[in-house]
């Protein structure tokens, strides 16, 4: 990305510059009217105005930066411009794999801290543990005010190039030198496949990138050989990616020839209609639950409105984001221009785009989503319904509203809220392990009904409570045991067994998870209703 940097060009050039770009070239583009033209003459007015006459010299780029947001902001919330890195980010979300030395880290005390190597990463393979301290690179001290940018910047790179970092670790007394070669690092959609219950698989989804299919096909596959036969897909908190994605997945779960989601926009290659095909491997001979939250947006919302459309499933949790616009990603000279082309609609023909109008500010808009668990009886009468396939109401208006409602579980305190933000139990059991290097704990060890902790070991606990300055009183600490007691298990697993294990520590007692494990008796009855015969649907 080219550095920001103020013009060169003197007033005459930027004028003769932009009227070429506004007045020429871009209302030709545009094909524009009279009208267009005109209101093109007067930015390129206000913009040579403001570039000779204010009281300091402006940056020409960050004032055309500032014209292009003010612009987009016209148009909707997802309309919007992405600098380079940014746009290069959100690429690597997408694409499914960044290169690098595949660690999970956090800032603290100007270091990285090391979570979490990835399993097969360079990093892994190399030795790098959770709680290595991270505070030279290429042999060069850590720069204060580290960001998370500024460590991606220094640790990712062009595969088969090394970097060279040198790390603290409490059980050596000399600092560690490490030479990694950097490799394709997968970002994954699903990170968490297991059977939860015996006959019930459960899919963690947090993302819609280029694999999200291929890794769901895998892990049907995968929970199939162990015995599923129901399926719980989690999508709360994912908030959408590609379309071909979400199409992918609902492909894997409906039946042939059905329907699935369908986009309709001002220009006709923004029209098209998807449809569930024949291919191998399908599942659809089990009842499917998914489970949604204000998070889930976009691409998590094209999947559980057909889902629920189709009466392949039941969506169950609370009210979903509410965002049924399609972007078009559009590459400029630098960045990335986000532009919605099309609404897309449900099988039954909602569109779920939530009213943004009303809505000055974008994080106005953004908060606005999470407002709620549960509608007034009188607001959802109030919203437009539609019918699924097998004739039940569903509601449009924004957002999927689910089959039924389990509300979001009470907030974590203040003093849980603290314990996790400071890492307390990661670093409890970091030290834990590198004071005892033979001790292995095993997941039967670190059963919920038979792991303990004895007088010592709370001591110990405290004792890293005390040095992060978390304050409990005697009542709070009494509270808080139960609490503390998971977290504790979670980190051993996730040091020793592996994120998966720390996963399902993690999600034992998991209000809505739970609720939503007890529902695949009414969802296999939807299953028998959903095999009447079906409505051709008229709708364009």
């Amino acid at each position: 990305m080219t550095p920001t940097r103020r013009s060169s060009f003197g007033p005459l050039m930027v004028a003769m510059a932009l009227s070429v770009l506004l007045g020429f070239g871009l209302a030709r583009a545009l094909s524009a009217t009279d009208d267009l033209r005109s209101n093109l003459d007067l930015f390129t007015q206000v913009l040579v105005m403001v570039h000779n006459n204010y009281v300091e010299a402006p940056d020409d780029q960050k004032l055309i930066k500032g014209a292009i947001d003010g612009m987009l902001k016209t148009l909707d919330p997802h309309t919007i411009y992405l600098p380079a890195q940014r746009a290069q980010q959100m690429d690597e979300q997408f694409h499914g794999e960044y290169s690098g030395i595949g660690v999970q880290f956090d800032l603290q005390d100007n270091k990285i801290i090391v979570i979490s190597p990835l399993e097969g990463t360079p990093a892994y393979r190399l030795g790098i543990r959770a709680g290595d301290k991270i505070f030279e690179i290429d042999n060069k001290p850590l720069k204060k005010g580290l960001t998370n940018d500024d460590v991606f910047h220094a640790l990712r790179g062009p595969t088969g190039s090394t970097v060279e970092v040198t790390v603290e670790r409490e059980t050596e007394s000399a600092p560690m030198h490490f030479t990694i070669e950097r490799a394709k690092i997968p970002i994954e959609s699903i990170p968490y496949a297991y059977m939860i219950r015996p006959g019930v698989g459960y899919v963690r989804m947090i993302r819609f990138a280029q694999t999200t299919g291929e890794e769901l096909e895998a892990s049907i596959a995968k929970l199939r050989a162990q015995g599923m036969k129901s399926l719980l897909i989690d999508l709360r908190s994912n908030s959408g990616g590609l379309l071909s994605q979400a199409v992918d997945v609902l492909d894997q779960l409906v039946p042939d020839n059905k329907r699935l989601v369908y986009t309709r926009g001002r220009i006709s290659s923004a029209n098209a209609d998807y449809y569930s095909t024949t291919r191998p491997g399908k599942w659809t001979d089990g009842p499917v639950v998914v489970l949604v939250d204000h998070g889930s947006a976009s691409a998590s919302e094209i999947v559980s409105g057909a889902i629920q459309d189709l009466d392949r499933g039941l969506v169950v949790g609370i009210n979903t984001f509410g965002k049924g616009l399609v972007q078009n990603q559009l590459n400029m000279t630098e960045g990335k221009l986000l532009l919605t082309i099309a609404r897309y609609y449900t099988p039954s023909g909602r569109g779920i785009q939530r009213d943004y109008t009303k809505f000055s500010d974008n994080s106005d808009y953004q908060e606005d989503a999470f407002k709620e668990d549960v509608p007034t009886d009188s607001a959802l009468k109030a919203r437009p319904k539609f019918a699924t396939a097998a004739g039940r109401v569903v509601y449009g208006g924004g957002g999927i509203y689910p089959d039924v409602v389990i509300k979001d579980p009470p907030n974590l305190t203040r003093a849980e809220v603290d314990m996790i933000t400071k890492r307390a139990f990661f670093e409890y059991a970091t030290h834990h392990i590198a004071q005892h290097p033979d001790v292995k704990w095993t997941q039967d060890e670190l059963d919920k009904g038979k792991f303990k902790l004895d007088d010592a070991e709370w001591g110990k606990v405290k004792s890293v409570m005390t040095n992060k300055k978390i304050v409990m009183n005697d009542s709070t600490w009494t509270a808080e045991k139960p609490f503390m007691i998971r977290q504790v298990r979670a980190e051993l697993a996730s040091a020793q067994l592996g994120a998966l294990d720390r996963y399902k520590i993690a999600v034992e007692d998991d209000v809505q998870l739970n609720a939503a494990l007890e529902l695949f008796p009414r969802a296999q009855k939807l299953m028998a209703t959903a095999a009447l015969p079906v409505k051709k649907d008229k709708k364009n």
